[in-house]
């Protein structure tokens, strides 16, 4: 069984922040306020997401047309992760390309889900009402919430990615899942190249109200990430954006003469049973697991802020004092199937730079290092799903 180097290649990014890799980078580096709006949801906050020239990644309006935002978003970042690989214009790697996407269950129309609720109330034919809205309210091809696997087939329309696909299905584990994927079928020879990664958009209201059902929410503004187990709610604020990645063997980057961000070590996963099982334990095993060979310099926390949670990775962070640790999602918010995605993303930076992002809450995370040659990237789902990532220079 072959053994190779897994890299990262591409890197796309949207969000709150900004579009694009230099982009998100600087927003961190500058200090710049995190973006926000806690009027539009009230009493929710959310980041939401940087306006965004559609046509630059979705030329053709009868394809923008047919998808919702979060659709839109991922299409839109997976162009700007293939445009950053150099591998967009290239139609024999486009057409080779494996995918693999982490998807929610898709934007429902809350239009028709009104309509539906309200003739509910005054008619006795349920049935027949129902089959008039299916026929009538609904584009073709969709249910009453869009088809996970619609993003994917997107991506293949528009960008003409059309080797195999796979996509993954809850929460933030379908993140971890799919890197995880991607990395182990690159590694074993089972692929040369892959596109992953997946998007959220928290600007909707089913997004907000599946967190909602669970007490999740943060009720009382914006908080700094590590500050917020007192604050009125469950301590999450969410953000819209999206981050694919480009990997491809070592081998396969070297013939095309790719530039390469960082190579990925290994993906350490669980997902265990948080009524019988101790979390803080869990996320030190799978950062000690990552860390067995050299403590890594950062640690790129992919906290989502809810309570107790978060509280339990931070106190698995703190026994390893000598890393450094930035909790992003106080910056740009928790992109929930996307955050996985994003914090591998960011932690490759850090190590393809050689530098540290600047402490996000400085009364939480210290500064320096002065140098990165080794980040971890962790993301704990806010119910379920533990991911660990570990990238190196190379």
């Amino acid at each position: 069984m072959q053994n190779n180097t897994v890299v990262i290649t591409g890197i796309g990014l949207i969000s709150s922040l900004g579009e694009g890799v230099d982009a998100h980078w600087k927003a961190f580096n500058d200090g710049l306020e995190p973006r926000i709006d806690s009027e539009t949801f009230k009493p929710y906050t959310v980041h939401p997401l940087v306006e965004v020239d559609w046509n630059n990644q979705i030329p053709k309006r009868g394809d923008q047309r047919q998808m919702e935002t979060w659709q839109r978003i991922g299409t839109y970042t997976a162009g700007l992760a293939l445009q950053d690989a150099g591998i967009k214009d290239d139609e024999s790697l486009c057409s080779s390309m494996d995918m693999v996407v982490a998807a929610g269950g898709g934007e429902r129309d809350v239009s028709v889900d009104t309509q539906i609720l309200a003739e509910a109330r005054v008619r006795n034919d349920i049935g027949t009402m129902l089959n008039e809205k299916l026929t009538t309210e609904l584009r073709p091809t969709l249910f009453l919430a869009q088809l996970s696997n619609l993003l994917a087939g997107n991506i293949s329309i528009v960008h003409k990615v059309t080797g195999s696909s796979r996509t993954f299905m809850g929460e933030e584990g379908s993140g971890i899942s799919a890197i995880d994927t991607a990395v182990a079928r690159i590694r074993s020879g089972q692929s040369t190249h892959a596109l992953v990664g997946g998007a959220y958009n928290s600007q909707h209201p089913d997004m907000l109200l599946g967190y909602e059902l669970n007490g999740m929410l943060k009720r009382d503004g914006w908080a700094p990430l590590w500050q917020r187990e007192d604050s009125a709610g469950g301590g999450i604020v969410t953000g819209s954006g999206g981050a694919f990645l480009v990997l491809e063997s070592a081998e396969h980057a070297q013939k095309r003469g790719a530039r390469v961000y960082a190579a990925i070590d290994g993906i350490y996963s669980a997902q265990i049973r948080r009524s019988r099982h101790d979390l803080t334990q869990t996320v030190a095993k799978l950062i000690g697991a990552a860390s067995a060979d050299k403590a890594a310099d950062l640690i790129i926390s992919g906290a989502s802020g809810a309570k107790h949670v978060t509280a339990a990775e931070k106190a698995a962070l703190d026994t390893f004092s000598s890393s450094m640790v930035r909790g992003v999602a106080g910056k740009l918010g928790h992109l929930r199937e996307a955050q996985f995605p994003l914090v591998v993303a960011l932690a490759a930076l850090s190590v393809f730079n050689g530098s540290a992002l600047p402490p996000v809450d400085a009364k939480n995370e210290k500064a320096g290092p002065s140098g990165v040659s080794t980040a971890l990237a962790t993301s704990i789902g806010g119910t379920r799903g533990e991911g660990v990532a570990r990238l190196v220079k190379v």
